[in-house]
């Protein structure tokens, strides 16, 4: 029977700008009084790393992503560049890091937390993250790789804990 106190969440994305939903419905969901687990697996392991500075924003992925420029006089940043730049420009190299450290400024101007900050916050509270072991495998990882205060397991216990969860978000 699903206990409605209980919320899981599949984070299986690894980009900077996929990073944000998992831990911000996480941490509201402690707030609100939720159990919380986390389950990264395939990319989404890469939000557990002890390391996140490699984290990037895909936007030849990402067609429709807004893209604003977070510096300059109001009436550059209201431009939205998405609708005038070709997919086909993101294959310039270079082009990643330029709209990553673009969308960086943004969060920073628009003040919200850091992925690292968020995490803290959620492991903090109480969120419980699940990385997923056959994924772990699969990249050569380790659990030395990881920060603390995570478990490490499969599929079967993540659908023993979503099994009694009400609700289950896949990301």
């Amino acid at each position: 029977m699903p206990n409605s106190n209980e919320m899981t969440v599949i984070a299986s994305k690894g980009t900077l700008d996929w990073a944000y939903p998992p831990f911000i419905l996480a941490s509201t969901g402690i707030a609100m009084g939720k159990e919380v687990t986390v389950f990264c697996t395939f990319y989404g392991l890469n939000l557990l790393l002890k390391d996140l500075t490699h984290l990037r924003i895909s936007p030849q992925g990402n067609p429709d992503m807004p893209m604003k420029m977070p510096f300059g006089p109001k009436w550059f940043q209201a431009i939205d560049f998405s609708q005038k730049i070709p997919n086909i420009f993101w294959n310039i190299p270079g082009m990643e890091i330029f709209a990553t450290r673009m969308m960086l400024k943004t969060f920073k101007n628009n003040g919200m937390a850091s992925i690292e900050e968020l995490r803290s916050i959620c492991v903090e509270m109480g969120v419980k993250f699940i990385a997923c072991e056959m994924t772990m495998g699969m990249f050569g990882f380790s659990r030395d790789d990881f920060i603390e205060g995570i478990e490490f397991a499969g599929a079967a216990t993540y659908l023993d804990v979503a099994d009694k969860s009400s609700q289950d978000l896949f990301i």
